[in-house]
């Protein structure tokens, strides 16, 4: 593991000491009457709790044998005034319940966190609001959890509701807003009340790209022009990579890489390369396919797939594949049609070129899925995360020619069908 150099003691604004976080798998309760009594009986005698000793690593992946698993293990790191960290990973690897307990939503386990400063957090749509009042009084009452007085947040009013462009609904309850003007607004409530530390997940991807332009140019403003620490979950590398200096990389809650951002974007692309899973598993074929790294948000897409079978396939085949979000949903969904399309395998290499025009996804990390069949139904393979791409803003030169310096991006031409 690579480490940051540390802040010095004076610069720390947060520091994070053998955090450790642990769930009971199953029904939501503290568990059995049993497990109970067992931990108050340990406490009485000024003994260790029994189950801090037992449960498995958090792999969602694989069945474990024990109820209890870490989402969280000894996370130890410090985090100076002014600096913007990156917390990057895979779905599952402990980011969000990470930035849980920095924000005191939920409590750790074991271990402790110290703050310099107050904390702003925007974890999920909806954080911190109260849906029956309105954008205004929403404005008002996160001032007031933040400390500040009715006269600062009234100086920052104005602001914060232009930034989040929902002035014409500022005084209707925010039950009624739809997910993109919900989380607009908290941004710009979090962002413009000025905490020492601003905390962002996820959550900026409900927006849309535009939006997603003006949240991390504020965070930039924030921490370069401001001096305020920002920490940011990302499944866009693109956006770590413009914004922060430092990462962590995180892996079934532990922290397995911490430095320079470059060098922990780079760790966790190399991770994710070959991190190729096939579903139905054929030994006759095997699939490939080359694309650009990143895609401009308001250009097509062309994805070229090669199919290489061990020997002809004399009956028809059909193609279908998606593009999925970091959330795992689908976005583009191309299936042949039955009537119109056949296709046949040849020994060798098959080529396919697939075109997608105007997607006008949002920026961020996609992955491509893919499907084989036979006409009656019978799966010939299934390919999840073949690859992943990012949708960025090629606008943003910063950020292009950064992910160019950083990934060697080659553009390949391919003319042939098969061989």
């Amino acid at each position: 593991m690579s480490h940051n150099p540390q802040p010095t003691t004076h610069n720390v604004i947060i520091k994070a000491e053998n955090i450790s976080k642990q769930y009971r798998l199953g029904k939501v309760g503290t568990g059995t009457i049993k497990h109970d009594l067992n931990r108050w009986w340990h406490s009485l005698i000024g003994k260790e709790d029994p189950y801090l000793k037992i449960g498995e690593a958090n792999d969602r992946s694989v069945k474990g044998e024990s109820d209890y698993v870490w989402a969280l293990q000894d996370i130890n790191f410090e985090i100076a005034k002014g600096e913007v960290v990156g917390i990057i990973g895979k779905n599952g690897a402990g980011k969000s319940t990470l930035l849980k307990i920095l924000s005191r939503v939920t409590s750790p386990t074991t271990g402790s966190v110290k703050f310099g400063g107050r904390v702003a957090s925007l974890l999920e749509v909806g954080t911190g609001f109260n849906g029956e009042m309105t954008g205004r009084e929403n404005i008002f009452l996160n001032g007031a959890i933040l400390g500040m007085t009715k006269k600062e947040i009234t100086s920052k009013l104005d602001e914060i509701i232009e930034f989040s462009g929902c002035e014409r609904y500022i005084d209707t309850p925010v039950k009624r807003y739809s997910s993109g003007m919900y989380v607009r607004l908290a941004f710009a409530v979090a962002a413009f009340l000025e905490p020492e530390i601003l905390i962002v997940d996820e959550v900026l991807a409900v927006g849309d790209a535009e939006f997603q332009k003006k949240a991390i140019g504020k965070m930039q403003d924030i921490s370069k022009g401001e001096g305020r620490t920002v920490l940011f979950v990302s499944h866009n590398m693109a956006a770590v990579k413009s914004l922060c200096t430092r990462g962590i990389l995180m892996e079934k809650g532990n922290i397995v890489f911490d430095g320079e951002v470059d060098e922990v974007l780079d760790e966790y692309l190399s991770k994710e390369k070959n991190n190729i899973e096939y579903k139905v598993k054929n030994e006759n074929f095997s699939i490939d396919i080359n694309h650009l790294n990143h895609f401009d948000f308001e250009s097509n897409i062309t994805l070229d797939f090669f199919i290489k079978s061990k020997k002809e396939y004399e009956e028809e085949v059909y193609f279908d594949f998606a593009i999925l979000n970091v959330l795992g949903e689908f976005v583009v969904h191309y299936r042949m049609n039955y009537n119109d399309e056949k296709m046949y395998l040849k020994e060798g290499l098959n080529f396919i070129q697939v075109n997608i025009e105007n997607p006008r996804l949002l920026l961020g990390e996609y992955s491509v899925v893919i499907y084989m069949y036979d006409k009656v139904k019978n799966v010939l393979l299934w390919v999840d995360h073949l690859s992943k791409f990012q949708v960025i803003d090629l606008k943003n030169r910063q950020i292009t020619r950064n992910i160019i310096k950083s990934h060697s991006l080659h553009k390949i031409s391919i003319s042939y069908e098969n061989s």
